[in-house]
C-alpha cells in the first residue's frame, strides 16, 4: 500500500506553492489535499465554531495523475480536522503544511497558520512537515526546493518523528544549497498597529503592520540567523508546551 500523504496550507488551494508541492510529491505516494477557499495566512491554530462548507474536485493535470483536492471554507486546521474526519479513507501517513509563501521562522512560527497545521497533525499523531519558502510573491520559484522536500519526505516517511514533535523547515530565497537544525529565535513585532483617516469621512481606522524585530540576531545556532546567512532552517517544534521551570507558591 502506498502511503497516504494529505497537504494543506494557508494561502488557499490556488496557491503556487501548493501547487509545486503537489507536483514534487505525485509519485512518492497517494495525495489528498485539503486546503482553505481563500488565504488563511495569520490564522496560527484557530478553528471555527460555525458552519462549514467543503467542495471536491479532481486535478487531472499532474502529467496524468489524478489529485484529489477539497477546498474548505474554514482556517487551516479546520482544513485537516476536516479531512481526518472526513475525507481521508485512513489515518495519513504524513502530513504537509505549505509550501508557504513567506517566512514562519522565528517567533513568528506562533502566528502561522502553515505551523498550525502541522501542530494539529502532531496532536493527532501524523508525523507533520511544514515548508516555507522565505519569499511572498505570488509566482516564487519553488523549483530549488524540490530535492529538499523530497529527501524530507522520505526520510519521514522511513523513520517517523517523535511523539508531539513536528519539523518547522525554511527556506531562503538566496539559498545557499546548505541545511541547518536550529532552535527558534526569540524576537516581537513593533509598531504592529498603524492609525489612519478614511478619506471620506475622516474617521479613524486601523492597520494591523509593523516589522518584526530579531532579539538575538548574533545568536548563530537560531532560524533567523540560519536564513540571514543562506541557510535553510530545520526547526524541531513540540506540541508540549511545558516549560522547564517550576512556580513555588508553598513551603
Amino acid at each position: 500500500m502506498k502511503p497516504l500523504i494529505l497537504i494543506a496550507n494557508d494561502d488557499g488551494y490556488h496557491a503556487k506553492g501548493l501547487n509545486q508541492l503537489i507536483q514534487m510529491l505525485k509519485g512518492t505516494g497517494d495525495i489528498i489535499v485539503c486546503a482553505p477557499e481563500s488565504a488563511r495566512s495569520g490564522y496560527s491554530r484557530a478553528f471555527s465554531t460555525t458552519t462549514l462548507t467543503l467542495k471536491h474536485r479532481r486535478h487531472e493535470d499532474y502529467e496524468g495523475t489524478s489529485i484529489d483536492v477539497w477546498s474548505c471554507s474554514g482556517t487551516p486546521v479546520d482544513c485537516v480536522k476536516m479531512a481526518y474526519a472526513k475525507i481521508c479513507p485512513r489515518k495519513a501517513d504524513i502530513l504537509i503544511g505549505g509550501i508557504n509563501h513567506g517566512d514562519n521562522a522565528s517567533t513568528n512560527a506562533h502566528y502561522s497558520g502553515t505551523v498550525g497545521i502541522v501542530v494539529e497533525g502532531a496532536l493527532k499523531g501524523i508525523p507533520s512537515v511544514a515548508f516555507s519558502l522565505c519569499d511572498y510573491d505570488d509566482d516564487a520559484d519553488f523549483e530549488p526546493m524540490r530535492p529538499l522536500v523530497t529527501q524530507v519526505v522520505k526520510k519521514v516517511l522511513a523513520e517517523g518523528l517523535p511523539h508531539y514533535v513536528c519539523l518547522n523547515i525554511n527556506v531562503p530565497r538566496e539559498w545557499n544549497g546548505e541545511v541547518r537544525n536550529c532552535r527558534m529565535a526569540f524576537g516581537h513585532w513593533r509598531n504592529e498597529v498603524d492609525e489612519r483617516k478614511h478619506p471620506a469621512t475622516r474617521k479613524p481606522y486601523y492597520w494591523m503592520t509593523g516589522y518584526y524585530q530579531n532579539d538575538e540576531p548574533e545568536a548563530e545556532d537560531t532560524d533567523a540567523w540560519a536564513i540571514a546567512h543562506g541557510y535553510c532552517a530545520i526547526t524541531p517544534l513540540t506540541a508540549d508546551m511545558t516549560a522547564d521551570f517550576s512556580f513555588g507558591i508553598y513551603n
